[in-house]
């Protein structure tokens, strides 16, 4: 596929990656918190039988390249740091407090959108004793650009709850705090979800000196990401990136060809297969509108991939974008939800209260919010539909009719939706060719 050649101004990132959509969700409640359930949630949206702890660990991959500061074809090297949320099974004494997570509007660098603090509330508890006795499958989630590991805590306290240890990533040059040129996050999105898989074995292999010492599967683990997070997880899940976009990437860092590493076809990349990798979400990817794959490199996507995307993305595209990897990855068991008129936010918390404070930039509340969709909705759908997947290929549940539902949803309830609960919405399923 021809590469298009992209002009990624300021004002364009801005436009492309902060999500402009429009809803009327409130956000958190004393008595709602992101991630509970709507009288009419779906049935596996319903927290787990565990309670959760939850951590933050810093971790530095040595010696990677310092993309932002190659020139002319020379890439000096660095120790980068990565912050991760780590989310377990926990066991809570009975006078524990819930935990109040620390959160940013605004992004860095942007004059009109500066940085402004604000906290919720979840429903974990902030460095609480691991449950020891079990080992739990390992999921990953990676964010959008801009973005943060607390994007999506409806999601990743509800697995946690199920039995899963969940590690968010921030991702360095590409969070609200330390937003940076776009060529980082190109090149380390992908690097930065396979050194957290490898780092979360370490942390959770027996005699590892963190909470979960001992806990991790890390030979069953589910990637997760959302838009540009999407771009990374398909790229280590096997869809190798176009010459293309090795072109134009060589082009914007004045000479570096550092990102040939997750290009489909070069020996490097095939070498990067991981077989512990048992299952892929994708929100909302981003990147095949503009010639970020094409048809060979999604032929290398084989693990089991449920897609989720809105009708109307005007960020990452729909027919042309996240419909067209969904077709083009013939090799993989693979589904697409669709929520019908939601545009690219359908992965994050809902927005939180200071996002409706008047006078903020608009984009604020853009940045969570969906114009057709309540978000809270949206967020139990996911959480639904995510543990039926995941549950099927990294615990062997017996899932399947939750999501062997007909393609339309409006035709009839969906299995484990309440009556007239199921509107708006469509699943297409597609077995591998080979």
């Amino acid at each position: 596929m021809k590469f298009r050649t992209l002009l990624f101004s300021a004002s364009l990132i801005v436009i492309l990656f902060n999500g402009l959509t429009i809803s009327t969700v409130n956000a958190q409640t004393n008595d709602f918190l992101y991630g509970d359930q709507l009288p009419d949630a779906p049935e596996l949206s319903a927290r787990g039988e565990y309670k959760v702890g939850v951590q933050t660990v810093n971790l530095v991959n040595l010696n990677q390249v310092d993309i932002l500061n190659s020139k002319e074809g020379k890439d000096p090297t660095y120790d980068r740091p990565i912050t991760i949320e780590v989310w377990y099974p926990a066991s809570v004494n009975n006078d524990a407090k819930t935990v109040v997570y620390d959160e940013v509007m605004g992004t860095r660098g942007d004059t009109l959108r500066p940085l402004t603090p604000f906290t919720f509330k979840g429903r974990a508890y902030r460095d609480a004793d691991a449950l020891k006795g079990n080992k739990f499958p390992l999921i990953v989630v990676s964010h959008g650009y801009v973005g943060s590991r607390y994007l999506m805590t409806y999601l990743t306290e509800n697995l946690a709850s199920k039995g899963y240890i969940v590690a968010a990533i921030d991702h360095t040059d590409s969070t609200f705090k330390d937003a940076n040129a776009f060529q980082s996050t190109l090149l380390n999105r992908p690097k930065d979800i396979r050194f957290v898989i490898n780092e979360m074995e370490k942390l959770g292999a027996k005699g590892s000196k963190n909470k979960i010492a001992g806990l991790v599967d890390a030979n069953n683990t589910a990637i997760i990401g959302y838009s540009m997070g999407g771009y990374g997880v398909l790229n280590v899940g096997g869809a190798g990136y176009s010459a293309g976009l090795g072109q134009f990437f060589t082009g914007m860092t004045g000479g570096s060809s550092a990102i040939s590493v997750n290009l489909a076809g070069n020996a490097e990349y095939e070498k990067l297969a991981d077989a512990r990798i048992k299952a892929i979400v994708a929100f909302a990817p981003w990147g095949m509108e503009r010639g970020v794959w094409d048809a060979e490199g999604l032929k290398g996507l084989k693990s089991p991939t449920f897609f989720i995307a809105g009708s109307q993305d005007d960020i990452s595209g729909y027919e042309k974008g996240i419909k067209a990897i969904y077709e083009g990855a013939v090799n993989a068991d693979r589904y697409l939800l669709t929520y019908k008129n939601a545009r690219h936010n359908v992965a994050p918390n809902p927005p939180p209260a200071e996002a409706l404070a008047p006078g903020l930039h608009i984009d604020e509340y853009y940045r969570y919010a969906e114009p057709s969709w309540d978000q809270r909705k949206i967020n139990n759908v996911n959480q639904h539909f995510v543990t039926a997947f995941i549950g099927k290929h990294l615990k062997n549940q017996d899932s399947a009719k939750f999501l062997n539902v007909q393609e339309n949803s409006n035709e009839k309830d969906w299995t484990g939706f309440k009556p007239r609960s199921s509107t708006g919405m469509e699943l297409l399923h597609a077995q591998p060719a080979n």
